[in-house]
């Protein structure tokens, strides 16, 4: 056999069986010697009956004779060596059985760790090429299967973690090409103009401006998103009240120069103090706002608040628009995800507003929850730790 070095868990519940069964048979000897020692002497010192004493005969009751000193002298000395013998060979009888023990300890605690071999030469083989595959560990449902049932349901978000990965890589790419392809096209056409003009060619540099400014968009955002991510360590003391103000000032301009008085904004601000990043939670804001006014419909509502509930910092942020049905909700939290929906402004959209939002409210231990609205649009709520008042 392959007795390995106590350090492997078979080798120590082995020496753990052996050691407390030597431990067990020793008690019981120690138990056993003394019932044969007392029952041994109680026979050899029993009072025997003795004859009455003659009449007018000077006898001392308490008075031995030699003959029955010796047999008593004989009888010690074999009670003694027949307990020394019963020692020795109960002694005998112990160890070999607590050899047989260790061996019978040593297969029962490999038997009984045999699923983590199998645990662990599966998980060996698991890697980034096959994340799909799956201990699937059969047999009682023990605490081994239910370590096996844990480390699968690991991998199964861990599958996904890497799926999400890969398609974020394939989509920012996809998107960063984009517009690199339209500077290109945008530039071949220009040169392949045999008579250019002063016109055509500010127009196509023109539009090579705006598809560079469209893939600095792309980058502030991915920028955006990893910082988010990657959380922070700063602790700007924050009133949403007032970065909401300035997130709806900003994107109504913004709005208007577009299509001016066409979607309603409508606020209620009441103080609501935050402990973070002011620049992230400010990124956060304008996201939901510009989210808000961008995906709306003509002539459509924008409501934002801010308040404290719940012992939490609320920013809420509402707006009018197309269905949504509530199975799409989670679409939204994924970079690069759009809602096919007929809304204001959708080629003009990244799809990273809502997962830049829930990565800025990770980072600050905050919670997001989006509803769609019955009457079509939806409503954001992000409620941050409440901190002390600002002030």
């Amino acid at each position: 056999m392959d007795f390995r070095p106590l350090r492997t868990a078979r080798a120590r519940l082995t020496a753990l069986f052996g050691t407390l069964f030597l431990a067990a048979g020793a008690v019981l000897l120690g138990i056993a010697n003394i019932l044969v020692d007392r029952s041994t002497d109680t026979a050899v010192y029993s009072p025997q009956p003795q004859p009455p004493a003659p009449t007018g005969t000077l006898f001392q009751s308490d008075r031995i004779p030699a003959q029955g000193r010796d047999l008593q002298a004989q009888l010690r000395h074999l009670h003694s060596y027949d307990v020394h013998q019963f020692l020795i060979r109960s002694g005998i009888a112990l160890g070999a059985t607590a050899l047989v023990a260790v061996v019978l300890g040593y297969f029962v605690a490999g038997r009984a760790l045999r699923p983590v071999r199998t645990i662990t030469v599966k998980a060996r083989m698991i890697s980034a090429h096959n994340l799909h595959e799956r201990l699937a560990l059969a047999g009682p449902a023990d605490e081994l299967r239910e370590l096996a049932q844990t480390f699968d349901d690991l991998m199964d978000r861990l599958e996904q973690a890497f799926h999400a990965q890969r398609q974020f890589i394939a989509n920012a790419s996809h998107e960063l090409r984009t517009p690199l392809a339209r500077q290109r096209a945008i530039a071949e056409v220009a040169l392949d103009d045999p008579d250019p003009t002063i016109g055509s060619l500010r127009a196509a540099h023109e539009r090579i401006i705006a598809a560079g400014a469209h893939q600095e968009a792309i980058i502030e955002a991915l920028l955006a998103l990893a910082r988010g991510q990657a959380g922070t360590d700063r602790h700007d003391r924050i009133e949403l009240a007032a970065v909401a103000d300035q997130a709806v000032a900003a994107c109504r301009a913004r709005t208007s120069l577009r299509a001016p008085d066409r979607i309603a904004v409508h606020t209620s601000l009441a103080p609501a103090p935050v402990i973070g990043d002011a620049r992230l939670i400010e990124r956060l804001a304008v996201n939901l706002v510009d989210n808000a006014l961008r995906y709306n419909l003509e002539g459509g509502q924008v409501w934002v608040s801010t308040y404290v509930a719940d012992g939490r910092s609320v920013l809420t942020v509402s707006n009018t628009g197309s269905p949504i049905p509530a199975d799409a909700i989670d679409r939204l939290r994924q970079p690069f995800r759009r809602l096919e929906t007929d809304r204001v402004g959708r080629r003009d959209g990244l799809g990273l507003g809502l997962s830049i939002v829930q990565a800025v409210a990770d980072a600050h231990r905050g919670i997001v929850a989006i509803r769609p609205r019955p009457e079509g649009g939806l409503s954001i709520e992000v409620a941050f730790p409440l901190s002390p008042a600002i002030g």
